[in-house]
């Protein structure tokens, strides 16, 4: 019984996580396109991956935890040699480890995506609305801007 609920939660969990993964594939095109909405929503779709991957990774943890109660805290390897389907099991954590390594690299490429185009936006603000240089540009006698400074008779800072 315990085998089997594990095989079940291995399997939603490569199954969540290859849609993830295509999600994942989807979000770079978005971000290439700049479709704001379109990657609100993508964001949204993912939130509601990772809340579900959650919860069959609680319930993997519990089976394992039944499986090998010796242990305070198994893990999948652990409880393989107590499993009767070892090498369908170490297949699945295999083929796991390879999609959470592939999602991995695609979340660091569609943070570079959109670490670039805030750049980009960045440079665009900073030259449309260029900064005011701070200093006056023309030569003006030290007196002379000490008398700017003090010329009024109202002080707006009390």
């Amino acid at each position: 019984m315990s085998t089997e609920a594990l095989i079940t939660s291995m399997n939603n969990l490569l199954m969540l996580h290859k849609s993830l993964n295509e999600l994942a594939i989807k979000k770079t095109d978005i971000i290439k396109t700049g479709d704001m909405e379109a990657l609100d929503q993508m964001m949204k779709d993912e939130q509601k991956h990772v809340a579900a991957i959650g919860k069959w990774e609680e319930k993997r943890n519990s089976i394992v935890q039944a499986i090998v109660p010796d242990q305070p805290s198994p893990t999948l390897s652990d409880c393989l040699p107590a499993v009767s389907n070892e090498q369908q099991l170490r297949a699945m954590k295999d083929e796991l480890i390879e999609i959470v390594e592939e999602l991995k690299e695609r979340n660091q490429m569609n943070q570079q995506l959109v670490y670039q185009s805030l750049q980009f936006v960045n440079m665009s603000l900073s030259l449309a609305k260029p900064q005011q240089a701070s200093q006056n540009m023309n030569y003006v006698h030290p007196q002379a801007a000490k008398q700017k400074q003090s010329s009024g008779m109202f002080n707006s800072k009390v």
